[in-house]
Protein backbone atom coordinates (compact mmCIF):
# COMPACT_ATOMS: atom_id res chain seq x y z
CA UNK A 1 0.00 0.00 0.00
CA UNK A 2 2.72 1.91 1.30
CA UNK A 3 4.70 1.90 -2.23
CA UNK A 4 1.25 2.19 -4.38
CA UNK A 5 1.06 5.81 -2.41
CA UNK A 6 4.31 6.53 -2.98
CA UNK A 7 4.16 5.64 -6.82
CA UNK A 8 1.01 7.71 -6.87
CA UNK A 9 2.19 10.82 -5.39
CA UNK A 10 5.65 10.85 -7.91
CA UNK A 11 3.69 10.66 -10.82
CA UNK A 12 1.11 13.39 -9.25
CA UNK A 13 4.73 15.76 -9.05
CA UNK A 14 6.04 14.85 -12.85
CA UNK A 15 2.83 15.76 -14.43
CA UNK A 16 1.33 18.67 -12.05
CA UNK A 17 4.85 20.25 -13.48
CA UNK A 18 3.26 20.67 -16.75
CA UNK A 19 -0.21 21.93 -15.91
CA UNK A 20 -1.54 24.66 -14.44
CA UNK A 21 -4.99 25.79 -13.13
CA UNK A 22 -7.84 27.61 -12.02
CA UNK A 23 -11.18 26.35 -11.09
CA UNK A 24 -12.29 26.90 -14.88
CA UNK A 25 -9.25 26.91 -16.70
CA UNK A 26 -5.87 24.56 -17.12
CA UNK A 27 -2.74 25.54 -19.12
CA UNK A 28 -0.29 22.52 -20.76
CA UNK A 29 2.39 22.14 -22.71
CA UNK A 30 3.60 25.88 -22.42
CA UNK A 31 7.01 26.45 -23.57
CA UNK A 32 8.97 29.69 -24.69
CA UNK A 33 10.90 29.84 -27.75
CA UNK A 34 13.92 32.21 -28.29
CA UNK A 35 16.35 32.23 -31.72
CA UNK A 36 19.57 32.38 -29.60
CA UNK A 37 20.72 33.68 -26.13
CA UNK A 38 21.18 36.78 -27.19
CA UNK A 39 18.28 37.13 -28.56
CA UNK A 40 16.09 40.64 -27.43
CA UNK A 41 12.19 39.12 -27.91
CA UNK A 42 10.51 35.58 -27.48
CA UNK A 43 7.48 34.19 -27.74
CA UNK A 44 5.26 31.78 -25.80
CA UNK A 45 3.49 29.03 -26.30
CA UNK A 46 0.69 26.81 -24.94
CA UNK A 47 -2.49 24.93 -24.96
CA UNK A 48 -5.90 27.10 -23.32
CA UNK A 49 -8.67 24.95 -22.12
CA UNK A 50 -11.88 26.29 -20.61
CA UNK A 51 -13.50 23.50 -17.88
CA UNK A 52 -16.18 26.21 -17.29
CA UNK A 53 -19.33 26.69 -18.67
CA UNK A 54 -18.84 30.26 -19.60
CA UNK A 55 -16.58 31.95 -22.09
CA UNK A 56 -13.55 33.83 -21.21
CA UNK A 57 -10.82 35.57 -22.15
CA UNK A 58 -6.72 35.66 -21.97
CA UNK A 59 -6.44 39.88 -21.88
CA UNK A 60 -2.88 40.26 -20.21
CA UNK A 61 -0.06 38.64 -19.08
CA UNK A 62 2.46 39.86 -16.39
CA UNK A 63 6.49 38.93 -16.55
CA UNK A 64 9.37 40.41 -14.99
CA UNK A 65 11.75 38.31 -17.97
CA UNK A 66 10.29 41.24 -20.94
CA UNK A 67 9.56 44.73 -21.07
CA UNK A 68 6.76 44.64 -23.48
CA UNK A 69 4.90 40.92 -23.30
CA UNK A 70 1.93 41.58 -25.80
CA UNK A 71 -0.70 39.17 -27.30
CA UNK A 72 -0.04 38.26 -31.05
CA UNK A 73 -1.28 36.96 -33.71
CA UNK A 74 -0.11 36.50 -37.61
CA UNK A 75 -2.40 38.13 -40.47
CA UNK A 76 -1.79 37.63 -44.03
CA UNK A 77 -1.19 41.24 -45.53
CA UNK A 78 -0.56 42.00 -49.49
CA UNK A 79 0.66 38.18 -48.98
CA UNK A 80 3.29 38.65 -46.30
CA UNK A 81 2.60 37.01 -43.05
CA UNK A 82 2.72 39.84 -39.99
CA UNK A 83 3.00 39.52 -36.30
CA UNK A 84 0.02 42.19 -35.25
CA UNK A 85 -0.75 42.72 -31.33
CA UNK A 86 -4.22 41.42 -30.42
CA UNK A 87 -6.78 44.10 -28.89
CA UNK A 88 -9.14 43.15 -26.28
CA UNK A 89 -7.29 39.30 -26.25
CA UNK A 90 -7.77 35.72 -26.79
CA UNK A 91 -11.28 34.12 -26.70
CA UNK A 92 -11.19 30.94 -24.82
CA UNK A 93 -15.12 29.72 -25.44
CA UNK A 94 -16.40 27.45 -22.75
CA UNK A 95 -15.65 23.53 -23.07
CA UNK A 96 -13.17 24.49 -25.55
CA UNK A 97 -9.42 25.19 -25.83
CA UNK A 98 -7.02 27.40 -27.75
CA UNK A 99 -4.00 27.14 -29.22
CA UNK A 100 -1.09 29.78 -28.80
CA UNK A 101 0.93 27.94 -31.49
CA UNK A 102 4.41 29.24 -33.65
CA UNK A 103 2.45 30.65 -36.70
CA UNK A 104 -0.88 31.84 -35.13
CA UNK A 105 -1.54 33.17 -31.91
CA UNK A 106 0.80 33.42 -29.20
CA UNK A 107 2.55 35.77 -26.13
CA UNK A 108 5.29 37.86 -27.90
CA UNK A 109 8.14 38.61 -25.38
CA UNK A 110 9.16 41.93 -26.31
CA UNK A 111 12.17 43.50 -24.88
CA UNK A 112 14.09 40.35 -22.86
CA UNK A 113 15.55 41.42 -19.58
CA UNK A 114 17.82 38.81 -19.50
CA UNK A 115 19.28 36.19 -21.68
CA UNK A 116 17.66 32.73 -22.28
CA UNK A 117 18.81 29.30 -22.78
CA UNK A 118 17.62 26.12 -23.25
CA UNK A 119 15.91 24.89 -20.30
CA UNK A 120 15.89 28.35 -18.34
CA UNK A 121 12.47 28.32 -16.48
CA UNK A 122 10.25 31.55 -16.77
CA UNK A 123 7.81 32.53 -14.31
CA UNK A 124 4.83 33.91 -16.05
CA UNK A 125 1.49 35.54 -15.58
CA UNK A 126 -1.75 35.52 -17.47
CA UNK A 127 -4.84 37.41 -16.59
CA UNK A 128 -8.16 36.29 -17.72
CA UNK A 129 -11.12 38.44 -17.70
CA UNK A 130 -13.38 35.73 -15.32
CA UNK A 131 -10.72 33.40 -14.19
CA UNK A 132 -8.28 36.03 -13.01
CA UNK A 133 -4.52 35.70 -12.34
CA UNK A 134 -2.81 32.15 -12.96
CA UNK A 135 0.80 32.29 -12.26
CA UNK A 136 3.06 29.39 -14.55
CA UNK A 137 6.43 28.23 -14.58
CA UNK A 138 7.26 27.92 -18.64
CA UNK A 139 10.66 25.99 -20.05
CA UNK A 140 12.56 27.60 -22.50
CA UNK A 141 12.70 24.85 -25.32
CA UNK A 142 13.91 25.47 -28.41
CA UNK A 143 13.92 22.43 -29.57
CA UNK A 144 9.80 22.25 -30.17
Amino acid sequence: MYITKLALAVIFLVFSTEIASSETINIEHQYIRVSSHMAKSGAAFMHIMNIGDEDDKLIAVVTDIANMPELHTHIMKDGIAKMREVEGGFEIPAGGMTLLERGAMHIMLMGLTRSLAQGDTVIMTLVFEKAGEITIDIPVDNER
